[in-house]
């Protein structure tokens, strides 16, 4: 496994400028808090599945907060997200309501999909969050689409398509790099390589080792990036999230990240040792490098630990709403089904 560890010394692989500040200490503290939202947030989604209260796939994002909350720095009002199945952290980052995703999860009438999308199809115009898809790479086709559609009304949007090193060999992916540079689209890829897709290595899938360098044939701008350090996320995305903004096409980042959990709720994850994990946990957990920065700097461990407090009300909130909000009325079973012209 050494060899896939996310590291900010491989070959191609960037990590923060340390000479400038890519972090303010309040900016730093936000992505801390965002950061420990998802981890406490999906550890309770995994003890209310456990429990029997959210049915069908849960494909939690424990161990890769350090993506989404970087790359969402660097976005504005009308930036257009859109994902994969593994979806809460993205939702949360956007600025979703706990509530809203927790009680879609637990199939209420209070979520974002009004109890009909759970885990995998929730989305939020107001937040220009288009989903949670549960076809692999099917995502980076609508990706480029909301791109064209930015490019079309003439603004400055991008759109930011995630998806996982499973999908990244994928025909619809390669398509989809085509379109977007033969248009120039304001697209930023983003692979999420957190090694395994499913219970398959990439080592064993992927004939290319170097994911970023996937869009050249293309004429499309890559970057490695250590998707563990929030910082280095941040410097990259800034990068590419300028790049598009100026007309120059879609940009490539390969967050080489790591799940501490299985595919899915439902997968014990037998393909890989313990130690492993054990490892990732200790030496590259994300939250970890932040909060040990923070303390660098002179932040109080009774500030962080208020910012810990709070993360936990907000997520014992979202878990008791998501378990008293009523059940979906039979007549949702008509609702949002065609559009009308």
């Amino acid at each position: 496994m050494d060899d896939q560890k996310p590291s900010g010394t491989d070959a191609g692989v960037s990590g923060p400028d340390r000479n400038n500040a890519i972090f303010t200490t309040d900016e730093l503290k936000h992505a801390f808090y965002d950061m420990v939202l998802i981890r406490r947030f999906e550890e309770r989604a995994g003890q209310l599945y456990g429990m029997g209260l959210i049915g069908g796939f849960c494909h939690l994002y424990i161990g890769q907060e350090a993506v989404v909350v970087g790359i969402q720095t660097e976005l504005k009002p009308g930036d257009k997200l859109i994902t994969s199945y593994r979806d809460h952290g993205q939702m949360l980052a956007a600025g979703m309501d706990p509530r809203g995703v927790m009680a879609e999860l637990t199939g209420r009438e209070g979520g974002y999909s009004r109890g009909k999308g759970g885990s995998m199809h929730m989305f939020s115009r107001e937040k220009n969050f288009y989903g949670g898809h549960g076809i692999v790479g099917a995502q980076v086709a609508l990706g480029i689409g909301l791109a064209f559609a930015n490019k079309y009304r003439g603004t400055d949007e991008v759109a930011v398509a995630y998806f996982g090193e499973g999908a990244s060999n994928q025909g619809q992916v390669y398509e989809s790099f085509n379109l977007a540079a033969l248009h120039k689209l304001p697209c930023v890829f983003v692979i999420e390589n957190n090694h395994y897709g499913m219970g398959t290595s990439v080592e064993r899938a992927s004939a290319s080792k170097a994911l970023w360098r996937n869009g050249e044939p293309w004429g499309i701008p890559g970057r490695k990036v250590d998707g563990m350090d929030v910082e280095a996320v941040r410097q990259a995305a800034r990068e590419a999230v300028e790049y598009c903004r100026a007309g120059q096409g879609p940009f490539l980042l390969e967050m080489a990240t790591y799940r501490y959990r299985g595919h899915s709720m439902s997968d014990p994850a037998k393909y890989r040792p313990r130690s492993e994990v054990d490892e990732m946990r200790k030496n590259h957990d994300p939250i970890d490098r932040v909060r040990r920065e923070l303390l660098s700097v002179g932040v109080d461990e009774a500030e962080l630990k208020a910012i810990e407090d709070k993360v936990k009300a907000i997520v014992v909130d979202a878990a008791d709403f998501a378990q008293s909000s009523p059940e979906p009325d039979p007549s949702e079973l008509w609702t949002d089904v065609l559009v009308e012209g």
